[in-house]
């Protein structure tokens, strides 16, 4: 049976979290980017700003609790299967979040949930715009 594709991007939301030198980020168990570290995030509820739904995500992914402070930029993630046909398009909208409280505990659709270093980024096997996006995060 083939799944039926939503026939509009579908709106979602990151949480981009720098403390001390650090990035939070989770590594991906579901399609798109599966396996790959990026920031936790997710769609966005009907009737919920990108803002709150970034904070419920990261709450959500991780267990840690941040204050979405502003918007940082959104993003056309659009993937495509092999014949060219498109698999996902989201349109991520990127949250700048100040940590509260909370150590990182993977939960729900992710593997992994950590804390990195700025400088361990670039080594990971990572979703498109992370880099961009903690550069946005610390300018």
């Amino acid at each position: 049976m083939s799944k039926t594709l939503p026939t509009r991007p579908v709106l979602g939301a990151i949480a981009v979290v720098v403390h001390e030198g650090r990035v939070l980020l989770v590594r991906r168990k579901k399609e798109p980017d599966a396996g790959k570290w990026g920031f936790a995030g997710g769609h966005v509820e009907r009737g919920e700003t990108a803002l709150a739904a970034a904070a419920r995500e990261l709450h959500e992914e991780t267990g840690v609790v941040a204050t979405p402070e502003r918007y940082l930029t959104n993003l056309d993630i659009i993937t495509r299967d092999g014949d060219g046909v498109v698999a996902h398009h989201f349109l991520l909208v990127a949250v700048l979040c100040r940590y509260e409280s909370g150590t990182p505990v993977p939960s729900d659709d992710v593997s992994h949930a950590e804390w990195v270093e700025i400088a361990r980024v670039a080594t990971l096997d990572r979703s498109e715009h992370v880099e961009e996006m903690i550069d946005l995060a610390t300018t």
